[in-house]
């Protein structure tokens, strides 16, 4: 019995000091018998001893809060270069990313088909004067004939009345006369004919004129390529594009806009842009506000003319800064802030004495960041650089 007592009571000995044991472990690993580390009940204010050599005072102040509408640079102008006729192309004088000024040279169609089209349509004209002119100088004939059956006609009705032409007489000449009127009537027909001739092969001419002089096309306005879209031995076809041109430096940021935010902004509008890709903030101006919105997103499409910066590319990402109302905010220099783990603390004067103040911080700008909690806003920061 005895010794039954004697081993209940060291069981109960060794889960003590295996509780003990893990205990100790536990404060250890946290850090109570390591000097200078904090541990647990080390909390915000934990006192930092002399004050330091630099400081600065925390700032309030209030700021304008923004929407950040998403968006995507792309240029104010696209032009789709197409082609005004059929045909083979033989030449492509351009790559995506040339800069080509108003006139330059784009592509080249083979332009045999149009130069033989041009010298039929020549043949023809020449055909065609030919035409008129036989058809001018049987009107000429047909003309004198005319004159000289009238005259005839005219003399004889006059014997006629005097009784020193016949009847019959009198008929020949009127049947000749009548004759030679036909013959004139037909001969300006054909005139009329020849010259509408003439003017139908001009045209077939100048037509054939003008597409020999579609076989290169060129550059309608100064910008740069931002698309190639066919090589040589490609068909080119009225209607399909061959090349796509941008305004080179003139860029805006398409940005959708929630419903909810549409009356907060007009066209002629002053906003801010940011160019993530870059890490700068520019000025544009509001020029289109598309006024319908998607029935998905419940968004508008709103249109910002931005100034051309260095780096800045069509496609990049951006964010359109809306205005919505303001905030109170506090500042500290970045240096300010340390950084232990993922903690972030400051050394801050509260009363007579330095204490460890933890706090958390938001968006940076510049060498200065936002303190969202922690701080009043009035208080006495460290910014000694720290040196390990």
């Amino acid at each position: 019995m005895t010794d039954r007592k004697h081993g209940k009571g060291f069981r109960i000995l060794s889960v003590l000091g295996g509780i003990a044991a893990l205990i100790a472990l536990m404060l250890y690993m946290a850090g109570m018998f390591t000097p200078n580390q904090i541990g647990p009940g080390k909390i915000p204010g934990t006192d930092q001893g002399p004050g330091p050599q630099h400081t600065v005072q925390a700032v309030r102040e209030t700021v304008p809060e923004f929407y950040e509408a998403v968006g995507t640079v792309r240029p104010r102008q696209e032009t789709r270069v197409e082609s005004q006729v059929q045909g083979r192309i033989v030449k492509v004088m351009v790559r995506a990313g040339d800069v080509v000024k108003e006139g330059d040279r784009l592509v080249v169609l083979d332009s045999r088909e149009f130069q033989a089209r041009l010298d039929r349509a020549r043949q023809a004209l020449l055909s065609a004067k030919a035409r008129k002119s036989q058809a001018e100088q049987a009107v000429n004939a047909a003309r004198a004939a005319f004159h000289r059956a009238e005259s005839a006609y005219k003399r004889v009705r006059t014997y006629f009345k005097a009784e020193a032409a016949t009847q019959q007489q009198l008929e020949e000449a009127e049947a000749a006369f009548r004759q030679a009127k036909a013959g004139l009537q037909q001969a300006e027909e054909g005139l009329r004919e020849g010259n509408a001739g003439v003017k139908q092969a001009e045209k077939v001419v100048e037509e054939s004129g003008i597409a020999l002089g579609y076989k290169e096309i060129d550059a309608p306005a100064a910008g740069e390529v931002a698309k190639r879209l066919v090589e040589p031995g490609d068909m080119a076809f009225p209607g399909k594009p061959l090349v796509i041109l941008q305004t080179r430096g003139a860029l805006r940021l398409e940005a959708l806009l929630p419903e909810s935010l549409i009356k907060r902004v007009a066209v002629g509008d002053s906003l801010r842009v940011r160019i993530d890709a870059l890490g700068q903030t520019v000025s544009g101006k509001l020029t289109e506000l598309v006024p319908a919105a998607d029935p998905v997103t419940r968004s508008f499409l709103v249109k910002v003319d931005i100034p051309s910066i260095k780096g800045l590319y069509p496609g990049m990402f951006g964010r359109l800064m809306v205005p919505v109302g303001t905030a109170s905010v506090i500042w500290l220099p970045r240096n300010a802030v340390r950084e232990v783990g993922q903690l972030e603390m400051v050394a801050a004067k509260i009363g007579d004495q330095w204490k460890t103040i933890y706090v958390t911080t938001g968006r940076t700008e510049g060498n200065r960041v936002e303190i969202l909690s922690g701080l009043n806003g009035d208080e006495t920061v460290d910014v000694t650089e720290k040196t390990e």
